[in-house]
């Protein structure tokens, strides 16, 4: 009788371990198949002005399309000057899930840097820098 029941709670014991293995490897399944974009961070995919260009002085509309949806409102733009001298600049709201977008005056000549900090809604802070020129002043 004492048998019976050891072999009995050793078959229940197996098939609870069985049943947790199949779970285990269903959560894998399911992290393996979930979309990439769900689990990357937020990338640049396109930006303007663009990495190494030149622009004519004035204004700039400054655009940052991500891979990913971002938080716009968490999310920092400073343009770092010729001179040396940082100005944060407001981004735009309204804009699609993935672009950080804003408004600048780029008017002196030399090279300038566009710092960006975005958190995306994956959780993970992202950020970088493009860096582009302006042109002298036509006489």
């Amino acid at each position: 009788m004492l048998t019976l029941a050891i072999a009995a709670a050793l078959r229940s014991l197996a098939s609870r371990r069985a049943f947790g293995a199949l779970l285990v490897s269903l959560a894998f399944a399911l992290l393996a198949l979930s979309p990439p974009c769900a689990w990357a961070h937020a990338v640049i995919v396109a930006a303007h002005p663009a990495m190494g260009s030149t622009l004519d002085p004035g204004a700039v509309d400054v655009r940052l399309e991500f891979n990913s949806r971002i938080d716009v409102r968490r999310s920092a733009l400073n343009l770092l000057r010729p001179d040396g001298t940082r100005v944060a600049l407001t981004p735009l709201t309204g804009s699609a899930p993935g672009i950080l977008a804003a408004r600048a005056d780029a008017s002196a000549a030399g090279t300038w840097t566009l710092e960006w900090q975005v958190l995306s809604l994956d959780g993970h802070i992202t950020r970088g820098v493009v860096t582009f020129s302006v042109r002298e002043r036509a006489p």
